[in-house]
């Protein structure tokens, strides 16, 4: 039979747009390593797609993509993660590895997540929302309504990846900038209170009857002083994946158990990295990422390959899940 032909959706509109090149030229290779035909699709700042850096690309409701058989959106962030392209993909009827728009919608914004799973009784740091509008309004109000999280905390764009705009606050006084920096990628922000203990990140895949990996835990090369920043995710030797964690096995069966149900609960197919803080043996849950970093030596990757699974391997995997999801979305009548 003739392979199938996978297109890989790279860059996007987003801060990621460098991240998401890297993650795309890796599964372009992954696939070609696990027999199949590739076409690579740059969707640029400016927000149009290209066919292999050049013409562009014109895509027709119910006509599928460039003659593909499947599509991996390796896209982060706004448009490209966050349930816009997913919606576009429908209209075109195509398979495609991933979660879908609602799914890919509700995890991208971290408001409407935890509120989701502190609704179905999942343990998370404590937070509170802020908009743009409501510091401008109260500003004294705002900041004082934060003193309830304690110090330090962390303030971030809620509906943006890769560690970008955040920032750590270790003073009251420092809020209103850090909220300032958030609100330049976002007009919500999400302030969260500091965890003391491990970083844990837990690989899923999956449709139907998902599965968690190995959970691995994040060491910083810069210690204790240190937390998961943008450079020390992206620069080499920033962190160490020790993978598995170094938890008790009844808490690595916790990790994966909430895993599954936080994967469950938002609705996700294909794939997640789900990440956590661990103190002592209790684990709460931080967030879920529908399409992590997606190099052979990411966490997503590396976590499953841990566990037994090869990138190539892996991939293979989830083009089957997406074909198989996209069947299951043809049976109903509509």
């Amino acid at each position: 039979m003739k392979p199938a032909r996978v297109a890989v959706l790279g860059g996007g509109r987003s801060s990621e747009h460098e991240v998401s090149l890297a993650s795309a030229a890796s599964v372009s290779a992954g696939l070609c390593d696990a027999g199949y035909e590739t076409i690579s699709i740059e969707v640029g700042r400016d927000g149009v797609w290209r066919h292999d850096g050049g013409s562009e690309v014109a895509a027709r409701p119910g006509r599928g993509l460039e003659g593909a058989d499947v599509v991996f959106p390796v896209l982060h962030g706004p448009f490209g993660e966050d349930g816009t392209v997913q919606g576009l993909l429908e209209c075109l009827g195509i398979p495609y590895v991933g979660a879908g728009v609602l799914a890919s919608a509700l995890c991208m914004d971290k408001v409407m997540f935890k509120e989701l799973m502190g609704y179905v009784g999942l343990p998370q740091v404590p937070y509170r929302a802020v908009t743009a509008e409501s510091l401008a309004s109260d500003r004294v109000g705002v900041v004082g309504r934060l003193g309830a999280l304690g110090l330090p905390v962390f303030v971030k764009p809620a509906r943006l990846g890769s560690s970008v705009g955040i920032v750590r606050v270790v003073s009251a006084d420092e809020l209103p900038a850090a909220l300032a920096t958030a609100f330049e990628h976002d007009a919500l922000a999400i302030v969260e209170a500091a965890a003391r203990g491990l970083e844990v990140e837990c690989s899923v895949i999956g449709n139907g009857d998902p599965i968690a990996s190995e959970p691995g835990e994040i060491v910083l090369a810069a210690g204790e002083a240190g937390w998961y920043d943008y450079e020390a995710k992206y620069t080499p030797g920033g962190m160490q994946l020790v993978v598995p964690a170094r938890v008790p096995s009844r808490v690595r069966e916790r990790i994966q158990s909430v895993a599954l149900e936080a994967f469950r609960r938002t609705g996700c197919s294909g794939l997640a990295r789900v990440d956590f803080f661990v103190e002592g043996e209790r684990v709460l849950l931080n967030e879920l990422n529908t399409m992590p970093g997606f190099t052979s030596t990411s966490v997503f990757a590396s976590l499953f390959e841990a566990s037994g699974v090869s990138y190539a391997e892996l991939l293979d995997r989830l083009v089957q899940l997406a074909f198989e999801r996209h069947a299951a979305g043809q049976r109903p009548r509509h």
